[in-house]
């Protein structure tokens, strides 16, 4: 008898922790449908919330307390609703709470997909349309304070939520890069070599009427419809597609430099190796592959690629201007200085390649300082000081040449701008580089 009173107690129990249940769950769920809950519905969510937690037994009951958990970020940015200041929404959303909030809503998925009973798949589905643009915002501020890290975690988060934006998994592999995460670069990008991304593509612009101002519409067929829509409309004007080349070779050059960079140098050559073999054509991995021993100082090596990629195409600038670098770096300016010539006759616009050559210059101009400084003070040495001051004079003119050339082709390389202040003053130009100065931000 006793017996049976206990597990009598015990059912009693069990019925009382599945109505409990069942009564949190509702105002959960009450809670989270609300477009705009209050401060006492946000305090409601979290009590009902750490009751629930602390009774869940069954499968479903574990998977919808995490999901609520994972989502009590949304509910509290809903709750500040639009007047929400930026420091406020800091507070609450971060990269932690993003990869919270990623993987609550994605095993929910999976939970409900599996069990077929699709309780929250609807309103998960809303959620991350609404919130992506969020969640991408964040990763933007975050990016402007160089926090290359969290950037890399929203970004990878991100694609998660829709995994048909590979592009997403691509910035992620990016910033992972620039915040030395390279474990978790290196398994970004192998996975975008596995998804076979490309990121080869068009991008579509047009100039809104209203101030004349260039918008991006983006890359997909939808967006190109959507600015040629506008551009019948007459909302907009001067449609622009611009293509998008392959990020391939970027993704290659990237895990070769990350083996590099752990002192894997034959994984490095075996994954360009490979990478060539299952994409003969593309012209960027021999690029790649010269980069890769560039980087392990095997110049000759180095300088055999390039030449054999110029046999390809003889008229890419780029190779061309490569060929100048490395010259530089081996002292050998005459070759240099033909290089880059090569590279601005196949492109006038090659901004770099001025402001390389311009450099070229100025190192022959210290070289004949050098010489000047070492002279005497007599009649003979003052005569060849003034010759080789106007000798000088004369290669620095050439070096403002290049120099202004540069920074008309790209106003924002402010590093041009300071060093062309440098050469004004050498020439005595005091009122252009006083002028010029004032421009560099």
């Amino acid at each position: 008898m006793k017996t049976k009173y206990v597990i009598l107690a015990g059912t009693i129990l069990i019925s009382l922790s599945t109505f409990a249940q069942k009564d949190e769950m509702k105002a959960l769920k009450k809670i989270y449908a609300k477009e705009t809950p209050t401060a006492t519905d946000v305090a409601d969510f979290k009590t009902n919330l750490s009751k629930l937690e602390a009774v869940a037994t069954e499968e479903s009951d574990k998977v919808y307390a995490h999901f609520y958990k994972a989502t009590l970020p949304i509910v509290e940015l809903n709750a500040l609703g639009k007047s929400a200041t930026p420091s406020q929404t800091a507070a609450i959303l971060d990269a932690k709470s993003v990869s919270l909030i990623t993987e609550g809503l994605n095993s929910t998925l999976a939970f409900e997909n599996k069990s077929g009973k699709k309780v929250y798949t609807d309103k998960i589905q809303e959620t991350i349309v609404a919130y992506k643009p969020i969640f991408t915002n964040l990763a933007f501020n975050l990016a402007d304070k160089k926090q290359f890290k969290e950037v890399s975690s929203i970004m990878h988060d991100l694609y998660l939520l829709d995994t048909k934006e590979v592009e997403n998994l691509y910035f992620a592999a990016s910033y992972a890069v620039n915040a030395q995460e390279y474990p978790n670069a290196l398994s970004y990008y192998n996975e975008l070599i596995k998804l076979n991304y490309s990121g080869e593509g068009v991008a579509y612009y047009a100039k809104n009427l209203i101030g004349e101002k260039e918008e991006f519409f983006g890359g997909t067929p939808e967006a190109k419809a959507d600015r040629d829509l506008k551009v019948k409309a007459k909302l907009y004007i001067a449609p622009r597609d611009e293509k998008i080349p392959s990020k391939r070779g970027e993704i290659y050059k990237n895990i070769a430099l990350i083996y590099v960079e752990s002192g894997k140098v034959d994984e490095a050559k075996k994954a360009i190796i490979d990478a060539r073999k299952a994409n003969p054509d593309d012209e960027s991995l021999i690029i790649t592959e010269a980069n890769l021993y560039y980087e392990t100082k095997d110049f000759d090596t180095y300088k055999k690629i390039i030449n054999e990629a110029l046999e390809k195409n003889p008229r890419n600038a780029e190779l061309v201007f490569n060929l100048g670098v490395i010259s530089s770096n081996n002292k050998d300016a005459a070759s240099a200085e033909k290089y880059y010539l090569k590279a601005i006759e196949i492109d006038p616009n090659f901004s770099n390649a001025y402001y390389n050559l311009s450099s070229v210059k100025i190192d022959e101009s210290t070289k004949i300082l050098e010489v000047m400084n070492k002279l005497g003070t007599s009649e003979a040495d003052n005569k060849k000081y003034a010759a080789l001051k106007k000798q000088r004079d004369e290669i620095l003119k050439v070096a403002v040449s290049y120099l202004e050339k540069t920074i008309a082709l790209d106003d924002k390389n402010n590093e041009a701008k300071k060093v062309l202040v440098s050469v004004y003053n050498a020439l005595e130009m005091t009122a252009k580089a006083m002028e010029l100065k004032a421009r560099i931000q």
